[in-house]
């Protein structure tokens, strides 16, 4: 089974992720984490990955798809896996539609994801600049969200609770689909 875990910011899309991927013993693949160790080679795209951070840009889409698309074909993604933020808008379901099997999206409010991340402490978790990163994913995830739920394999799943509370509902609706 393919699945994607997809909230805003301080929905707690990774940590459940990592704690599914855990469970059902599936690899977690997180773009950022796939990209900084892409970052470390010594090849042209390592090159693109660290113009484009030390920019304060986005990898380009092209180079982030190639990445993704090697890493799903390496032997233990080929039955399972539990895709983290990715992709986020339709520009990248454009380059790269994964075939997904089911697409959680974690609900929450902006007061409550601002509120989270301010609590984290980093320097860039300040409100204004956290409601500007949550004004771009709404505005980039809103049609990739669609787009899954007009293929029938979009659930919203509530991201206010605790994370267990979060994480049992999941659990039970992949063991329902699951049967």
């Amino acid at each position: 089974m393919k699945i994607l875990v997809l909230g805003p910011q301080g929905s707690g899309k990774s940590t459940q992720a990592e704690l599914l991927a855990e469970k059902l013993n599936w690899p977690h693949i997180e773009m950022g984490e796939l990209l900084r160790e892409a970052a470390k080679k010594d090849d042209k795209d390592a090159q693109t990955i660290r113009s484009a951070v030390e920019g304060g840009v986005l990898a380009p889409f092209e180079v982030t798809v190639r990445i993704l698309k090697d890493r799903l074909l390496e032997k233990d993604c080929s039955q399972s896996y539990i895709l983290d933020g990715f992709p986020r808008n339709m520009g990248q379901v454009k380059l790269f539609d994964p075939h997904l099997d089911k697409v959680f999206y974690l609900t929450l409010p902006d007061d409550v994801a601002v509120a989270r991340l301010t609590k984290r402490g980093r320097e860039d978790d300040n409100p204004e600049v956290i409601k500007q990163r949550l004004e771009i994913f709404h505005k980039e995830t809103e049609p990739v969200l669609t787009y899954f739920r007009q293929k029938g394999i979009l659930e919203e799943v509530d991201g206010t609770p605790d994370i267990k509370t979060i994480f049992t509902d999941l659990v039970k609706r992949i063991d329902k689909i699951n049967g």
